[in-house]
């Protein structure tokens, strides 16, 4: 018999290797997040059995999303799954948490999973100690909570923390849900959430600011005004970091700069005090990299004192 012949009939006797592991799914806390979760792991093959949800709006997103899977009361869902997936609020968590195990409904070998960005796996105390196997999973994604972010999860990194034991199937859901695995320490959690929360939510506040800032300029759309720019400045500063930076402070431009602070005192004094801590951020960074003399940076940051000081009683409140 030929030898490839023979090759191929051992491996024909061989035993057909196992695919991914599904699971019955249930979640408690259908916001956002967990309802764009589910239907993505729903369309990689996974069961979701339940889902508690009790607004009109977490309704409204199961009907959409998860058409077809039962509502139930959290302790029933979490008794009917062996994947535990968690959605609520940070806040929430150890106290949801604590009731489920308290009641019984959680159990031995059963995965319990939150997607807080903030906590890790201590916050499931309660879970581990009944035998449940604990993982945390953050997606650095915003959500609207419909059908268009299940696109939008492919490639998009989910910070992991779990034991050894549980890190397989971590690296699986994050495999199914389309994403890309990113390893955080149980110590390093808080410090991984808030550099998402100031890069995303802080840019929020900072892109509003200056819409506002160009309405009041006389822009008739400020959004399409700064959208080119802000694209630009977004990929540079990704690619580059601070050498993408430009603009009047890291030229140096003092009298630009005391422009910009007349008009916002006089125009839009709420926005001061944010665009002072970022001035003054933006300056430490350009002295570091040597794109500033420390003698300019001191006179803009004399500039900058001067107006904080001088800024109303009602921005200074909202520093």
């Amino acid at each position: 018999m030929s030898e490839p012949l023979t090759a191929a009939l051992r491996a024909d006797e061989q035993p057909p290797t196992s695919g991914p592991r599904r699971f019955r799914i249930g979640v408690v806390g259908a916001g956002r997040v967990g309802a764009v979760l589910a239907a993505s792991l729903r369309g990689a093959g996974h069961e979701v059995v339940s889902v508690a949800g009790e607004s009109d709006a977490s309704r409204g997103r199961i009907a959409d999303l998860l058409p077809g899977v039962s509502i139930d009361k959290p302790s029933a869902v979490a008794r009917d799954c062996d994947l535990l997936l968690l959605t609520v609020p940070d806040d929430m968590l150890g106290n949801v948490v604590s009731v489920l195990a308290d009641s019984g409904a959680l159990h031995e070998g059963q995965y319990v999973v939150h997607t807080s960005g903030r906590h890790g796996l201590a916050i499931l105390a309660p879970a581990i100690a009944v035998g449940a196997r604990a993982i945390a999973l953050h997606p650095a994604m915003t959500f609207t909570g419909t059908g268009v972010d299940l696109e939008r999860l492919g490639g998009c990194t989910f910070g992991l923390t779990a034991e050894v034991e549980e890190r397989e199937v971590a690296a699986q859901l994050v495999a199914d849900l389309g994403g890309d695995t990113m390893w955080v320490p149980e110590t390093r959690r808080a410090l991984y959430h808030a550099g998402l929360a100031h890069g995303a939510n802080h840019l929020v506040t900072l892109v509003t600011e200056a819409m506002e800032l160009l309405a009041a300029a006389g822009a008739d759309d400020p959004a399409a005004t700064l959208r080119p720019l802000l694209t630009a400045a977004l990929d540079n500063a990704l690619e580059h970091g601070d050498a993408a930076l430009t603009g009047p402070i890291v030229r140096g431009d003092l009298n630009t700069v005391r422009a910009h602070l007349d008009g916002i005192s006089a125009e839009a004094p709420t926005t001061l005090p944010s665009y002072l801590a970022l001035a003054r951020a933006t300056l430490s960074r350009a002295v570091t990299d040597g794109r500033l003399t420390p003698m300019r940076a001191l006179t803009i940051t004399q500039v900058l004192d001067a107006a904080a000081l001088a800024q109303p009683v009602r921005a200074r409140w909202t520093s």
